[in-house]
């Protein structure tokens, strides 16, 4: 039986009873068949989604609060068949899709709490007669559109924080990932989220959208993705004035300085660039390592990627799984061949990966390349892939001035031991998100989101829930 959609509290097929395949990047088999939806559907879920709302904002930050942690037990209790899901459907090894269930669990969690912290305030009043209060309410439906490199993770942000805040949700997942969302929703069915609450659509993206954006009921669009459809839904919605966050690209610059211990430097640099393949929008693209230590860094990078097992992301022991089709291998490709016909040296990897274990998926070799050149792709576009360019600097000044260079901002990482180096350049750098001596900074807790071309807005954080709410004064005459 496919999976299904998830529209006013109940699970059904598609308008039409058409299907997709989700095949598994490991082996190309299909892991499961999806219904797939289109513009009713979306429809019928944005008008449940605003007949829920009447009551949903009328619920007590507190009673919203019983909601999200019932949702985040069952999420714990599912996390290790959840992971095994996303592995099926994303590839990534079954550790790092363990995590990132458990992470969605950890967003209900902080979110349940972070609602009943939502003040309003009394203004002080230039005038005996009169009394001025601000109070903060939720802003509507909300339309969460989520990508398939973190499936769960980056779908239960947003609705964690929106139902948090009073909002209901209408969520489109990635539709070459959407099993692992279904049973996310399962939870939320079986935690007694009321119907029309939340919503889960898969179909076409464009017949979706559309609906999404033009619906009058939809007060606000958050998505994550590429910087160029976020341009092109921001335009979307500036027919309405709906109000959106937008967590797109990044060029994360990793500025290695000369007193940090090389060894540890470099498991932190190799484990941030290969985590999910390189398939994240805050993993490391462009390091930057000091001349002084540049070739026993190189040296020690090189070994430890050399060393990492690729392969079935269910398998034991391995480190990375495939990438997740084959527009990312030929995507990988691509960049690689560019740096190569410019003057790039392949230090490690550099192709795709055959042989027995591999010719079913998308297996690609972690690479290594030196002597980079600014007028590579890799160092101006973003690298959605596993490719660890090294590139040596010589002073502070030049490592800002390279890793600022671009129109990206989201993610900079700085390793660096001394105290007044690490604030100047921390300081300095033109990123949303900074990860001293930390190559993988992201928790609920803390807001995460982007400068310049990355983004608006945050997620995660006292101004994720911000995201979501609307400013409302009220001056009071007293008789």
């Amino acid at each position: 039986m496919p999976y299904q959609l998830y529209i006013d509290g109940q699970w059904r097929d598609g308008e039409r009873g058409r299907t997709i395949d989700i095949p598994n990047p490991a082996t190309g088999e299909v892991v499961a068949t999806q219904a797939y939806g289109g513009a009713s559907d979306t429809r019928e879920a944005v008008e449940a989604a605003a007949r829920s709302f009447i009551d949903w904002k009328a619920c007590t930050a507190y009673e919203r609060a019983n909601f999200l942690n019932k949702a985040a037990l069952l999420i714990r209790e599912r996390a290790a068949n959840i992971a095994r899901v996303v592995t099926g459907e994303n590839g990534k090894p079954l550790g790092e899709a363990l995590a990132e269930t458990r992470g969605c669990a950890a967003w209900f969690e902080w979110y349940a709490e972070e609602g009943k912290r939502v003040y309003g305030r009394s203004v002080p009043s230039n005038y005996g007669h009169k009394r001025h209060w601000v109070w903060q309410q939720p802003v509507g439906v909300v339309a969460a559109i989520a990508p398939w490199n973190f499936p769960v993770n980056l779908l239960c942000r947003k609705l964690a924080a929106a139902l948090a805040a009073g909002c209901t949700v209408v969520s489109r997942p990635s539709s070459r990932t959407p099993l692992s969302s279904a049973l996310i929703f399962e939870c939320l069915h079986d935690a007694g989220f009321p119907p029309g609450t939340v919503n889960l659509l898969v179909g076409s993206p464009s017949e979706m959208t559309d609906v999404l954006l033009s619906h009058p009921a939809v007060r606000k669009l958050a998505f994550t993705g590429s910087t160029a459809v976020g341009k092109q839904l921001m335009q979307q919605a500036g027919e309405r004035i709906t109000r959106v966050s937008l967590e797109l690209g990044g060029h994360a610059p990793l500025l290695v300085f000369p007193d940090v211990d090389i060894e540890q430097a470099a498991e932190q640099t190799v484990g941030g660039k290969f985590r999910n393949g390189g398939q994240s929008c805050i993993a490391p693209t462009r390091i930057y390592v000091h001349q002084e230590i540049f070739d026993q860094f190189t040296e020690r990078v090189v070994d430890l990627t050399s060393r990492l097992k690729v392969g079935n992301g269910l398998d034991e022991g391995v480190d990375m799984g495939p990438l997740f089709n084959e527009a990312q291998v030929k995507n990988t490709e691509a960049f690689i061949a560019d740096a190569v016909a410019r003057g790039a040296e392949i230090l490690s990897g550099g192709s795709r990966l055959t042989g027995a274990d591999y010719d079913r998926g998308w297996f690609f070799a972690p690479t290594v390349l030196g002597n980079i050149s600014d007028e590579m792709r890799l160092t101006c576009d973003e690298v959605f892939g596993p490719i660890l360019p090294l590139i040596p600097f010589s002073t502070e000044e030049e490592a800002i001035h390279r890793a600022n260079n671009t129109d990206y901002g989201l993610a900079a990482y700085v390793l660096v031991r001394d105290i007044s180096t690490a604030l100047r350049v921390t300081e300095a750098l033109e990123y949303g998100i900074i990860g001293l001596n930390d190559t993988v900074p992201t928790v609920p807790q803390a807001p995460f989101g982007g400068w310049k071309e990355s983004g608006l807005g945050r997620e995660g954080g006292i101004e994720g829930i911000q995201a979501y709410l609307e400013t409302k004064y009220i001056s009071v005459g007293l008789s």
